[in-house]
């Protein structure tokens, strides 16, 4: 059990830091770092990984019941649109409230989504968990008030309220959205995992290994829909030109960098919620990993200066989410002690 939930942290940790070297690529907008990004992160490291360290990969994909790797592909695409709407709510809301209310959702969602695949635990259990989710939500909730008032003290008292009210409600909107089809990572890897592990250690395969064959399926269905949406940005910005940069092997290895960390971190949490266990794997595992990479994110964030002009008022509430949240890990964790 200590073993799942410190795999699930350390998913987390990886997954916080990931964007981190996105802050120094250069001549690249927006578009033109997120969509190599993504096609490394999504077809470029799971080849790469699947291939080289799984011994019969094609037979393990073969292996796969159609109705299983269907029900995958389709929540997985889900979940690549949920990314994407992610990345339209930042642009309406800001980062800190949009990152808080996209990974709430998932939080809220994506934990109590394996319980109507898996079955709903004791009583105990599942009341626990819940509890946890509560502090978790209550700390994201702080973490959004946070990012609005940091951004009225980084903008200043404007009279544009009104005008942006209802760029605001869209943008919470989005999130909320994206944030419910984004829990199709957890159902995919819920759905997929057990039958995968299986496929995969009867080629010889150590069980570890059957993370990344799981990741693999949900970041190449996934990264179709993303493919997608960037080649239409890309395209309507008149943004392909942007590429021819004396800068762009920099940019190569440094997108290459969050491809790796965001894929490994996907592993690893695969795999925590292997070794957590069946029944509360998807659940306890997926709430601690998103919560892990918020409160990663955001210390990195102070660290590397973001909160340098909020309030005193502004930093505190981000305290107490961040507080609430590392309450709420530790409820949802002991949860797992209650159901070994």
């Amino acid at each position: 059990m200590i073993t799942g939930v410190l795999f699930a942290v350390l998913a987390g940790l990886l997954l916080g830091l990931y964007a981190l070297p996105e802050k120094f690529t250069k001549d690249f907008e927006f578009e033109n770092t997120w969509s190599m990004f993504f096609a490394i992160n999504t077809f470029v490291v799971p080849n790469i990984a699947a291939f080289l360290l799984i011994d019969g990969f094609a037979d393990v994909l073969g292996a796969i019941p159609s109705n299983v790797l269907i029900a995958m592909i389709v929540s997985s695409v889900a979940w690549g649109i949920g990314a994407m709407m992610w990345g339209k709510a930042i642009n309406y809301i800001g980062l800190s409230l949009g990152f808080s209310i996209f990974i709430g959702t998932i939080i809220l969602v994506g934990s109590l989504i394996p319980f109507f695949v898996g079955g709903i635990p004791a009583t105990n259990v599942f009341l626990t968990i819940l509890g946890g989710l509560v502090v978790v939500l209550i700390g994201v909730m702080a973490n959004g008030k946070a990012g609005i008032l940091r951004q009225k003290d980084e903008e200043g008292a404007k009279a544009e309220g009104d005008q942006k009210s209802g760029s605001m409600a869209t943008g919470i909107l989005i999130a909320i959205v994206g944030g419910l089809l984004a829990t199709g990572f957890s159902f995919a890897n819920s759905y997929g995992a057990e039958i995968i592990d299986q496929a995969s250690q009867a080629q010889g395969n150590a069980s570890w290994k059957s993370a990344i064959a799981v990741m693999y399926v949900i970041y190449m269905a996934g990264g179709v829909a993303i493919a997608v949406y960037f080649i239409q940005q890309l395209t309507a910005k008149k943004l392909w030109g942007k590429f021819k940069t004396p800068h762009l092997g920099k940019n190569i290895m440094l997108t290459s960098i969050m491809g790796v960390f965001n894929f490994a971190a996907s592993v690893v949490f695969a795999y925590a919620a292997f070794k957590l266990g069946k029944e509360l794997g998807g659940s306890v595992g997926y709430a601690i990993f998103n919560t892990a990479c918020v409160v990663t994110a955001i210390v990195s964030g102070l660290i590397t200066k973001e909160w340098v002009k909020a309030s005193s008022k502004a930093k505190n509430s981000l305290y107490l989410g961040l507080s609430c949240m590392v309450i709420g890990i530790l409820i949802i964790a002991y949860s797992n002690t209650l159901a070994s």
